[in-house]
């Protein structure tokens, strides 16, 4: 029986770095258990090193970071030995599926897992999405304006119809005609020109002193800006009275020639908001 353990723990074979290693942890006294326990490494897998069978490791990578530490724990030169294995998995592998190493943690171990990687795109997602939203509200005014209430809207509409009905009946042929110019007073006046569907017909900032005039075959032109007070009027060439003297939110105002014309003519009131 002795006879036999003695066969059965004898150095191996010098020559291959795997039995080096396995000579350098028998010399310290030291176990496969115990190797596994400090660094962290499968038991199966220094077993693996140990019979110099580096190919058969999960990848190249862990093949050499795994020696590494096998190496510092048995007191070996950490870079002589991972020289070594670089050249064992060199004959081991065949030629066509060589490639240089690029990355070889010292500790595979500490490589991040991919719970964390997700953690992090996800992380990064949110801030992508945060950012386009933050960027849109930045550059879309219409989205910072003050919202308008149902009572508003149906002050709105009233005041609309009100002026559909107070439009003079026969008069002559070019009071309500000709073509209908807004023309901003500031820099970045707010307005969005629409039809009676909803349909846009204009969207933007205003420069100073920048025109739009209203298309003749659009039906039911209507307005919404929030600076009235800094748009002139013009209907077939004839300056009309600003839709108010304050800077108000106005929506859903007509802006036919014939509506403007009606509510130039109509009694000085406060402008609805």
């Amino acid at each position: 029986m002795a006879d036999d353990y003695t066969d059965d723990t004898a150095a191996p074979e010098p020559g291959g770095i795997g039995a080096q290693l396995r000579a350098a942890r028998e010399a310290r006294g030291l176990t496969l258990v115990q190797v596994a326990a400090e660094t962290r490494i499968p038991q199966r897998h220094l077993a693996t090193i140990e019979a110099g069978d580096f190919a058969a490791l999960p990848a190249r990578t862990y093949a050499v970071g795994f020696s590494r530490n096998y190496a510092k724990v048995v007191g070996l030169n950490e870079d002589d030995v991972a020289e070594l294995v670089r050249a064992e998995l060199d004959a081991q592998e065949p030629k066509a599926r060589q490639r240089p190493a690029t990355f070889e943690p010292g500790d595979p171990a500490r490589v991040p897992s991919s719970r964390l990687v997700w953690v992090v795109l996800g992380a990064l997602g949110l801030l992508l999405l945060g950012g386009y939203f933050f960027m849109r509200t930045l550059f879309a005014p219409a989205a910072e304006l003050p919202s308008l209430v149902e009572q508003e809207r149906a002050e709105q509409a009233a005041l609309a119809a009100q002026q559909r009905a107070a439009a003079p009946r026969g008069s002559p042929a070019g009071a309500a005609s000709g073509p209908v110019v807004f023309t901003a007073l500031e820099d970045g006046i707010w307005v969005k020109f629409y039809d009676a569907r909803g349909e846009q017909l204009l969207q933007k900032l205003m420069a100073r002193g920048e025109r739009y005039t209203v298309p003749a075959d659009a039906e039911g032109p209507q307005l919404w800006t929030g600076r009235p007070d800094a748009l002139a009027i013009t209907v077939g060439g004839r300056a009309i009275p600003r839709l108010a003297d304050d800077d108000v939110v106005m929506r859903d105002v007509p802006v036919t020639a014939q509506a403007l014309l009606a509510r130039s003519r109509a009694p000085a009131a406060s402008p609805t908001t």
